[in-house]
């Protein structure tokens, strides 16, 4: 018999659904029921989730300026509370846990009404909208990159680092070895969702750019947008480069570590999965997040001599050519750069992450939790 429920809710990307995943794993390990409240985004992701039961919660975003569609937002909100304390009265979780985006505000709010247990987590460096309106409300925050200081925010802070799920636990256990000579050169690109559409018009022209003998070598993964796959495979095509292009890979973890080196977007979960396996990335954060919370995402690899942050608008063609075709030449120096990016990873977040949980469920304070052996 379960130990208990814990209610976990999450935006239905990958960056808020797969660091609830890490954790649910962890508590289910640990003899807990683990439910889930998320949103209809969630669908391709949360087929493989290890939860009791999903709960579609409605819920809106508020960035809307008109004031009708405002009103419509607070109404899809007020609504989502409801069928979320619905929900708690039926399931009775011990806590519940959110990992941002906008369907995390009606059961975390309706979780504070009910006097049950909250903790939310935040991925990246620059906490988001969701969870600074929750703040003020819950019991703790962990954060991914957040500190522990002496704000309010701060003062109910731990500092976890981001989950990663069991695959990409599996994928850190391979070592990076450095691709010398003629040998095949993986690159993995990638950028979610938003994010991809800039790789796609950028990166086959700086392939082009490569010399005969390194582009040759080169065994390319790319993530694309759906309307742009067929052109950008016909544009390898053309380069006789070996290249597998799709909008989404069930399997990343392991093209990551499969990788000689990364190109992708700076978001938290990406960031963090990178170090956890440890390889080699040129990052290149959004420019156009809300909160500019990638490229303070990117600092703590970059800082560790992990990885390079690019500013987009300064990726030329011929500069990512400059840049590629400089690494594939340099083994040593990728080798060093997969050291230095495990070195920051947190290999333990989702660890620590459950016992924060289980500690908030048994109505510890942050305080309490800090003076034990944790950090």
């Amino acid at each position: 018999m379960a130990r208990g429920v814990i209610l976990l809710a999450a935006g239905g990307t990958g960056g808020h659904l797969f660091p609830a995943e890490a954790l649910a794993h962890e508590l289910l390990e640990r003899g807990w029921a683990v439910h889930l409240a998320t949103d209809t985004r969630a669908e391709r992701f949360a087929a493989h989730f290890p939860a009791a039961a999903v709960h579609p919660i409605q819920s809106a975003t508020l960035g809307s300026k008109n004031p009708f569609a405002l009103l419509g937002a607070f109404w899809k909100i007020w609504s989502g509370v409801r069928q979320a304390s619905a929900v708690i009265g039926r399931i009775k979780p011990e806590a519940v846990v959110g990992f941002g985006g906008y369907p995390t505000l009606p059961p975390l709010y309706a979780a504070t009404r009910r006097k049950v247990p909250t903790l939310i987590h935040e991925q990246n460096a620059v906490m988001g909208r969701a969870n600074r309106a929750l703040a003020g409300r819950v019991d703790a925050i962990a954060g991914g990159f957040l500190p522990q200081d002496e704000s309010a925010a701060g003062a109910k802070t731990v500092t976890t680092g981001n989950p990663v799920r069991p695959a990409v636990l599996e994928a850190a256990r391979t070592p990076y070895a450095a691709s010398t000579g003629d040998e095949p050169f993986r690159l993995l690109v990638f950028g979610g969702s938003q994010g991809a559409q800039f790789f796609s018009d950028a990166m086959p022209g700086a392939i082009a750019l490569l010399s005969d003998a390194q582009r040759k070598r080169l065994v390319m993964t790319q993530q694309a947008r759906a309307d742009d796959v067929a052109r950008v495979k016909a544009a390898y095509a053309a380069l006789g480069v070996a290249v597998e292009v799709s909008p989404f890979f069930t399997d990343m973890a392991a093209r990551i570590a499969a990788a000689h080196l990364v190109i992708s977007r700076s978001g938290a979960s990406t960031v963090s999965e990178i170090a956890v396996i440890g390889r080699p990335a040129l990052l290149v954060p959004y420019p156009f997040a809300l909160d500019h919370d990638q490229a303070a995402n990117a600092t703590a690899l970059a800082a560790a001599g992990g990885g390079e942050v690019h500013v987009q608008s300064s990726l030329s063609p011929e500069r990512i050519a400059a840049l590629l075709g400089a690494l594939i030449d340099q083994p040593e120096r990728l080798a060093t750069m997969a050291a230095a990016a495990k070195s920051v990873g947190r290999p333990d977040a989702a660890r620590l992450l459950a016992d924060l949980t289980e500690a908030i469920a048994s109505r510890k304070t942050v305080s309490d939790f800090r003076k034990g052996t944790h950090p």
